[in-house]
């Protein structure tokens, strides 16, 4: 790209593939420099925010007995992400729902998913989604100056899309310097440079993986959230996925079976897709002021139309 050869790693995290591409010279050092540096920072950041791992840094805040526990800058600002989705979601997108999501079978990391159209067969009536009354997002209260997190014991935190989001728009700050760059965080993307280059973006189907539509970028955030590969049969045989209903604490089936949103950062974009999945088909749309597909049950789709080559001052909220 731009006469320059392009860095490139892909490797497993996060539950799933992350891929690092950099073109250029930056803060981070050359571009093999920068994908090293990407790799190293994501697998590290998926060690210390797994909540699989009983001694992840997630785990220990989560057990930790204090109202009020010290906590390192990443782990701060993940608190602050769980709270401004709450607010800027109207309470669909909870990241305090830990709980539920266990209780709903999601103990550990998942096998090969079942076939979605099978599932969809089994799933009960399609219904929007909505806020939990308890709303525990609210009592999430971060302070950078002492870098503490105060919230009343008991109330945990799940990582999920949101960490994903977040550690992408961090990292995309470290390369921005660089002509070129995209980073792929397990599906939460983030892109920019200097350079200005346009990138294709694909959507994949759900039901069979081919592409249904490609964005061309310059920079900003893309995200896609959907109940296909996280996904399980719980005891009793019926399907059960990682997007829940925080009004009810069980999967949610609105009738939209995968999103993705375009907004300037992965973090925000990981938001509007959850927020659309969950509202279900006659208020997703309005989650994609900047352009989006959604995916319903029965395999159509619907291309929410962004300006055609997206730039960042385009992106930029009005």
């Amino acid at each position: 790209m731009n006469g320059q050869p392009e860095a490139i790693d892909e490797f497993e995290c996060f539950g799933s593939r992350c891929v690092a591409l950099v073109t250029g010279p930056g803060r981070a050092g050359s571009a093999q420099d920068a994908v090293a540096l990407s790799r190293r920072t994501l697998l590290g950041w998926h060690t210390r925010f797994s909540r699989f791992l009983p001694d992840s840094e997630l785990s220990r805040v989560n057990r930790d007995p204090r109202r009020t526990v010290p906590v390192r800058p990443v782990m701060a600002q993940l608190a602050r992400a769980v709270r401004y989705a709450g607010s800027s979601s109207g309470g669909l997108v909870d990241g305090t729902l830990l709980p539920e999501i266990e209780r709903a079978g999601y103990r550990r990391d998942l096998p090969g998913p079942p076939d979605l159209t099978a599932a969809l067969a089994l799933a009960p009536p399609r219904r929007p989604a909505g806020p939990a009354p308890a709303a525990r997002w609210r009592e999430l209260d971060v302070d950078l100056d002492a870098w503490t997190l105060t919230r009343p014991p008991g109330v945990r935190l799940d990582s999920g899309g949101l960490a994903k989001g977040l550690f992408a728009d961090i990292l995309g700050a470290t390369l921005a310097t660089h002509g070129s760059f995209a980073v792929n965080c397990a599906g939460d993307l983030l892109l920019g440079g200097t350079a200005g280059t346009l990138r294709p973006v694909e959507v994949e189907s759900p039901f069979d993986g081919h592409t249904i539509h490609t964005f061309e970028l310059v920079h900003g955030g893309v995200a896609t959230s959907g109940i296909g590969r996280r996904s399980w049969r719980d005891s009793s045989g019926a399907p059960a996925h990682h997007l829940l209903d925080p009004a009810t604490g069980e999967p949610a089936f609105t009738g939209i079976v995968q999103v993705t949103a375009l907004a300037p950062t992965a973090l925000a974009a990981e938001i509007k897709a959850k927020a659309a999945l969950l509202s279900g088909p006659q208020a997703a749309p309005a989650w994609l002021s900047q352009g989006g597909v959604i995916v319903f049950d029965d395999g159509t789709h619907q291309v929410v139309a962004g300006p055609q080559v997206v730039t960042l001052a385009q992106l930029q909220p009005a």
